[in-house]
C-alpha cells in the first residue's frame, strides 16, 4: 500500500506541476495582455497596508477612493530630490510639501529635521531636513513637477525597475504550489497508516510555507508598484558674508602681500629643514668634540 501511495503522489505532483505552470503563466499573460496591465497585476484598491484609511506617517488619513490604475508593465519607481529654500522659509516649505503629499493621496513615511551652522552673521543656524513619503504611482510625475516649485532644485535622481518578469514568475510558482497543495490534501485522504499520514502532512506543511512566502513576495511587488517612494531634502540657503574689496590698480599692495607670504614660507621651510637635520648636527658636533679630546696631547707628569 505504501508503494502505491508513493506512485500516486508522484503522478499527482507531476500532473499538478504541468497544470499549475501552464495555468499560472497563461492567466498572468492574459492580465498583462489586456488594456489595463497594471490593474491585472493585482494592484491594491486602497492604501497599502493601512487599514481604515490610516497611515503610519504620523496620523495622516488617506482617502478611501481607489488608487488610479497605470497602463504598461508594473514598475517600482523611486526619486530623491534636493531643494534649497529661502532663509527662514524652512517651516513653511516643509508644510507645503506635507500638504502636497496629502493632496496627491500619499502618506508621510518619516521626517528628519535639524539645525546647522550658517554663513549669515545675523542668523547663527540654518534648518535642513529630509522628508520621505509615498504617493500613488499614477501621481508620481505630477508630484515631482510640483516639488520643483517648492525651492531651487540642486539635484534630482529618479530610478525605475521593471518587475514584469518577476511578477509573472511568482504568479506561476504560486499556482503550481497551490495545485500541489490540493493534490497532497487529496492524497492525505487515501493514506492508510500513520507513517504515510505523517509523511504527507510534512509535505503539506512545506508547500504551505512556500505558498505564504510567494504571496508575501507578490504583495511586496503590488505595494511598491502601486505606490512610489520619494525622498526630499530641504535646506535653507545661508546668505554669504559680505567682504570689502579694496582696489589695487597698481598692484603694489598685492606685491607686498605676496612678498610677505613668500618670506614667511621660506622661514617655514628653513625651520622645518632644521628640525629634520638638527639631531644629526648635534650628534656630529658631539662626535667631533670627543675625537678632538682623544687626539689632544696628554700632560707629562714630573
Amino acid at each position: 500500500m505504501k508503494k502505491v501511495l508513493v506512485v500516486v503522489a508522484i503522478l499527482v505532483a507531476a500532473a499538478a506541476c504541468g497544470a499549475g505552470t501552464g495555468g499560472g503563466a497563461g492567466s498572468t499573460t492574459s492580465q498583462y495582455g489586456g488594456p489595463n496591465p497594471q490593474t491585472g497585476a493585482g494592484q491594491p484598491s486602497k492604501s497599502v497596508g493601512q487599514p481604515n484609511g490610516t497611515t503610519a506617517g504620523g496620523g495622516t488619513t488617506l482617502p478611501n477612493d481607489t488608487v488610479p490604475a497605470l497602463s504598461g508593465p508594473p514598475v517600482i519607481r523611486q526619486a530623491q530630490l534636493s531643494l534649497t529654500v529661502g532663509s527662514g522659509a524652512f517651516d513653511s516649505k516643509l508644510a507645503q510639501v506635507r500638504n502636497l503629499v496629502e493632496s496627491e493621496g500619499g502618506y508621510i513615511a518619516g521626517t528628519d529635521a535639524q539645525a546647522g551652522p550658517s554663513t549669515n552673521p545675523q542668523d547663527s543656524t540654518i534648518r535642513t531636513g529630509v522628508i520621505n513619503f509615498m504617493v500613488p504611482a499614477a501621481h508620481f510625475d505630477a508630484t515631482i513637477d510640483q516639488l520643483t516649485g517648492v525651492g531651487k532644485v540642486q539635484s534630482e535622481h529618479i530610478t525605475g525597475t521593471d518587475v514584469s518578469a518577476q511578477y509573472v514568475d511568482l504568479k506561476a510558482r504560486l499556482a503550481n504550489a497551490e495545485a500541489q497543495h490540493q493534490a497532497m490534501l487529496a492524497l492525505l485522504t487515501r493514506a492508510q497508516n500513520i507513517n504515510d499520514i505523517i509523511a504527507v502532512q510534512n509535505q503539506i506543511g512545506q508547500i504551505t510555507a512556500q505558498i505564504e512566502q510567494l504571496k508575501g513576495q507578490i504583495k511586496y511587488l503590488d505595494d511598491n508598484t502601486s505606490y512610489s517612494s520619494i525622498a526630499v531634502t530641504l535646506t535653507e540657503s545661508g546668505a554669504p558674508t559680505q567682504t570689502a574689496q579694496r582696489s589695487d590698480s597698481w598692484g603694489f599692495a598685492t606685491a607686498l602681500n605676496d612678498a610677505a607670504h613668500n618670506f614667511v614660507t621660506t622661514i617655514d621651510y628653513a625651520v622645518t629643514a632644521l628640525g629634520a637635520v638638527g639631531p644629526f648636527i648635534v650628534l656630529f658636533l658631539l662626535g667631533l668634540l670627543v675625537w678632538r679630546r682623544r687626539r689632544a696631547p696628554q700632560p707629562k707628569h714630573a
